[in-house]
């Protein structure tokens, strides 16, 4: 997913970011807020099959 796309989706949120706030931090606050784990980009495995943020966290490398 696209830096501007996960900005409209913390903006949802009233989620405040600043220039040079990275995609993890970002992604994190987000899941916080949605009542998730903030593990976005972690080791741990992840069960959420139905997390928005999946295909990004596990890509390879």
């Amino acid at each position: 997913m696209k830096m501007r796309s996960i900005w409209e989706i913390a903006r949802e949120w009233g989620i405040p970011f600043r220039i040079g706030m990275t995609k993890k931090e970002l992604v994190r606050e987000i899941q916080r807020r949605e009542g998730y784990s903030p593990c976005f980009g972690t080791k741990d495995a992840c069960d959420e099959d139905q997390c928005l943020w999946r295909d990004d966290c596990l890509k390879p490398g």
